[in-house]
């Protein structure tokens, strides 16, 4: 059955969920407060892997790479919106290393054969760059890599388009009129849309969309992340940078190519929530954060964190650039997908933790779940397994945290 449905926020969970919901049959609109990836969705490291601590997230994630590859053949020209070159996490203590190993195993259970963890001698042979001296081993899924972000959502967006989805941008949702405990219809500055059924897909913006909306407040809390994009000049062949993986060091800072010129990199800090901030204040950049800071600046001290495990890069010629966006992050780094417990037809799609492009075809097939089961239900079937939804309860008790955040 064909149902009206509006889906909130225009970045890669709100594209791909409008084109498969729209493949479905459903009449649906997208509203996008700015444009398509102006939020979290243009500002990520785009990493991908299905290397994760829970089993369901597991095949989830395979199930996403699947979709990404396949992709391809939507786009008008062809264009792969994922790089296969591999996720690599290294470690340096055997009791970290111990535990990646039992890690693999549990991967390999769900489906994930190709995951292996390498002693440090192997790993050094594969990988000739990293300092097998200052690892005890590491763990190698080649199938894993990073995605190209713009080409997803803009690519979703035009093939739920071709099967009638309609895309308002510049359509902040302002104001919402009810029936009963039902939203009827959302407010934006271009007008008020009606709908059966309502998708929150903004992450790091659900709290102020759920607090028009009458919803659950949600424990999804938005942390300021920063990359920084160093140049190669001749330090590493072309080649050798093209071809690296996306590499997680033991400190949790992390790299992977941005092209054969420039490395990018990151590492997750604590830093305090920011529950007000604005689009603009995705630029805004803390003074101890930015490249242009000196070598006391934090981007500094990543850049030799790294070089510690990966020798080469302290060869290269520096810090070029900073970026920055929000993540939206929840007590257990996994993402509530489900029914609002008090907004009867408000699905909410949010919390990804830095994990959003990466989960994004899995939950947009989460969501088409939903909108076809109409309740919440107990575990999405798919092609790689059955991914159970208890983890990703809006109502849950946060006790299956997952481990392999950066």
């Amino acid at each position: 059955m064909s149902i009206r449905v509006v889906v909130i926020g225009g970045g890669i969970t709100g594209t791909l969920t409008a084109r498969q919901l729209a493949k479905a049959g459903h009449d649906v609109t997208l509203l996008e407060a700015a444009h398509l990836g102006a939020g979290s969705s243009s500002r990520t490291a785009a990493g991908i892997r299905q290397q994760f601590s829970t089993a369901g997230t597991v095949i989830a994630m395979r199930h996403s790479v699947n979709a990404y590859r396949a992709f391809a053949a939507e786009t008008e020209d062809g264009v792969s919106p994922i790089i296969q070159n591999g996720y690599l996490f290294l470690h340096d203590e055997a009791s970290s290393f111990e535990q990646a190993k039992a890690t693999v195993k549990l991967q390999q259970s769900v489906g994930l054969t190709e995951v292996v963890a390498l002693e440090a001698a192997d790993l050094h042979r594969q990988f000739d760059w990293v300092d097998a001296d200052a690892i005890v081993g590491g763990t190698w899924c080649p199938t894993d890599g990073f995605l190209l972000p713009q080409v997803i959502y803009q690519e979703a967006m035009r093939h739920a388009a071709d099967n009638g989805a309609r895309l308002v941008n510049g359509a902040a949702v302002l104001e919402a009129r009810f029936d009963g405990r039902s939203i009827a219809s959302v407010r934006t500055p271009k007008g008020w849309f009606d709908a059966d059924l309502f998708v929150d897909c903004t992450n790091a913006w659900t709290a102020r969309l759920g607090a028009i909306l009458g919803a659950t407040e949600l424990p999804v809390e938005a942390l300021k992340r920063y990359l920084w994009f160093l140049h190669r000049d001749t330090a590493m062949p072309a080649q050798t940078l093209t071809n690296m993986p996306l590499v997680v060091a033991p400190s949790g800072a992390y790299c992977r190519p941005e092209n054969g010129e420039t490395l990018m990199f990151g590492k997750k800090y604590d830093v305090a929530a920011d529950p007000d901030f604005s689009y603009d204040d995705q630029d805004t950049i803390d003074p101890n954060f930015t490249h242009t800071a000196g070598i006391e600046a934090v981007p500094y001290e990543v850049w030799m964190e790294l070089a510690e495990k990966m020798p080469a890069l302290a060869e290269f010629t520096g810090v070029a650039a900073t970026t920055a966006g929000f993540y939206g992050t929840t007590p257990d780094h996994n993402p509530f997908l489900g029914f609002d417990p008090v907004v009867p037809n408000l699905i909410r799609a949010v919390g990804f933790s830095g994990h959003g492009a990466m989960m994004g075809p899995f939950n947009a097939a989460a969501v088409a779940a939903l909108v076809a089961a109409g309740t919440d239900v107990d575990a999405v079937k798919l092609e790689e397994g059955d991914v159970p939804m208890d983890v990703f309860a809006i109502q849950r008790s946060f006790e299956h945290a997952e481990s392999m955040v950066i």
